[in-house]
């Protein structure tokens, strides 16, 4: 009994398991209709109620039901922004990047983003006309004023940039002479007067110009040929002048040339005077100084003989010269000489020897 209880408690639980997996199935499915309509609802909602402003764009809000209707002052940047569908609420894109104008003959040659139109046809103050490309930067810099101003959309082109830019290339270009054109300084110089004048006109509208830019002209066929006969003339006159200047110069420098070589040999023949009157002057104090010298070796000498002689006839000379003469005696082995008469010599006798030297005055003693 107690086996077929414990069967059939297994069996109604097997029952019961069985019966909860279509349950769980069901759930299962009821969330993933959940799912899906929500996922439904969220893109019907990005449809109808999200606009996407890419990050190049500025984003004008407009609405027409409700307390704040009209054009609203924000201004809504790069992301997704609500929006009541049904016309209710409309966003308005305008573009936040560089704009360019191109006004060009040849718009192969133009930026392919850029709006085109006709080259700006220009009359110069000397009354020729000239064909001028320009490429115009310029952004678009309050998106409320823009679009209150000049309208949304690309309107901002239309009856903002396109009509001002012909007029005030015409003002300013125009003030140019036919040669001044291929002045670049000058074009350059009312290149940026141009923008100056546009801005002070589309500043208040929204627009700033960053650049114009002249990147072509051309004239006539027969404007352009004279004018390039004037210029290879004028090109001729110029060759002519500056070569008469180069003759000039290089004669002026061959004369400067000569001249400094003359200085330098005039320079040079001084410092050999120079040289040679230093030279001589040197023997020459040279020789003086040394006959100086002289003179003063030669008086020292003289004075040294007069003291010498000086010495021997003083007191004790005589008995200096008999040792002089004792000693050259001494040196002799052997001498004859005549003792006897007025001539004879004793060399017994020093006082008669004295004499006979005269050293001694005869009588002396």
């Amino acid at each position: 009994m107690s086996d077929m209880k414990q069967d059939d408690s297994t069996l109604s639980e097997n029952t019961e398991k069985a019966s909860e997996i279509p349950k769980q199935k069901s759930r299962f499915k009821s969330i993933f209709k959940i799912l899906i309509g929500l996922a439904v609802i969220l893109s019907f909602s990005s449809i109808f109620f999200l606009e996407y402003i890419r990050p190049n764009e500025f984003g004008i809000k407009i609405v027409r039901v409700g307390i704040h209707r009209g054009v609203q002052k924000k201004i809504y940047q790069a992301g997704l922004h609500l929006v009541l569908p049904f016309g209710l609420q409309e966003i308005s894109r305008l573009p936040k990047d560089i704009q360019i104008l191109e006004l060009t003959n040849f718009p192969e040659m133009a930026a392919k983003s850029s709006r085109h139109e006709k080259a700006a046809h220009i009359q110069t103050s000397d009354g020729f006309f000239v064909d001028v490309d320009v490429s115009i930067l310029y952004r678009i810099e309050d998106p409320y004023k823009v679009f209150t101003t000049i309208g949304p959309g690309n309107l901002y082109e239309n009856n903002g940039i396109i009509p001002k830019a012909e007029p005030v290339l015409k003002a300013t270009l125009g003030e140019l002479t036919t040669e001044e054109f291929y002045n670049s300084p000058l074009r350059v110089e009312k290149a940026i007067a141009a923008k100056e004048m546009l801005n002070k006109e589309l500043n208040t509208k929204g627009l700033k110009v960053d650049n114009v830019l002249v990147r072509y002209f051309t004239y006539s066929k027969e404007i352009q040929k004279n004018i390039e006969e004037k210029k290879l003339k004028d090109q001729l006159v110029f060759k002519n002048q500056a070569e008469a200047r180069a003759a000039i110069e290089e004669a002026t420098l061959k004369k400067i040339e000569q001249e400094g070589k003359a200085i330098v040999l005039v320079e040079l023949e001084k410092g050999k005077a120079y040289v040679t009157r230093k030279l001589a002057e040197k023997d020459l104090y040279a020789r003086k100084k040394k006959a100086e010298a002289n003179l003063l070796v030669k008086l020292a000498e003289a004075e040294k003989v007069r003291l010498k002689n000086d010495a021997l006839t003083g007191i004790g000379a005589e008995r200096m010269v008999g040792l002089k003469m004792a000693e050259a005696y001494k040196s002799l082995d052997t001498i004859i000489l005549p003792s006897d008469g007025p001539a004879g010599v004793n060399p017994l006798d020093l006082d008669k020897t004295l004499r006979l030297f005269d050293v001694r005055k005869g009588g002396a003693k």
